[in-house]
């Protein structure tokens, strides 16, 4: 991770999009510090909103591309801070879900932070109605 204490915020962002795309979630856990805090604040009611830790977030995420397929990511605005280890993502990811066959049509707003070219917090506000009628009959959110 050396080369990476010295990539701006912005890119590393991006990379992290890049490997969430590739359905990689355990490449993807791997960019996050083991401390890491994830949150989801509009998570459905009853789900967790909250994870400590890589090993925490990736036994949440590691299934997640055997429930939805995203195939394209059609819009994505990365915004830097005045804090260089904070960026932001305004973006949307595209796909199928795959125990139903509905559309995956979702906006995100993810807030992160870094600390020597790892995540340390990732906090992602979504739609939890456009999740959870996408979701009907497909499990992600109710296992």
């Amino acid at each position: 991770m050396e080369n990476l204490k010295h990539t701006p915020a912005t890119q590393l962002l991006r990379n992290s999009l890049d490997t969430f795309l590739s359905k990689d979630m355990k490449a993807w856990s791997e960019l996050c510090a083991e401390d890491v805090v994830a949150e989801f604040p509009f998570a459905p009611e009853g789900t967790q909103a909250k994870f400590e830790g890589r090993e925490a977030l990736y036994a949440y995420l590691k299934d997640y591309p055997s429930f939805i397929d995203v195939k394209s990511i059609p819009t994505l605005k990365i915004i830097g801070t005045d804090d260089e280890n904070v960026a932001i993502a305004e973006w949307s990811a595209s796909g199928v879900v795959i125990g139903n066959g509905n559309p995956y049509e979702m906006s995100y707003a993810t807030f992160v932070t870094f600390k020597d070219g790892l995540i340390t917090n990732y906090r992602e506000y979504w739609n939890p109605q456009a999740f959870m009628k996408a979701m009907s009959g497909g499990g992600f959110a109710n296992e």
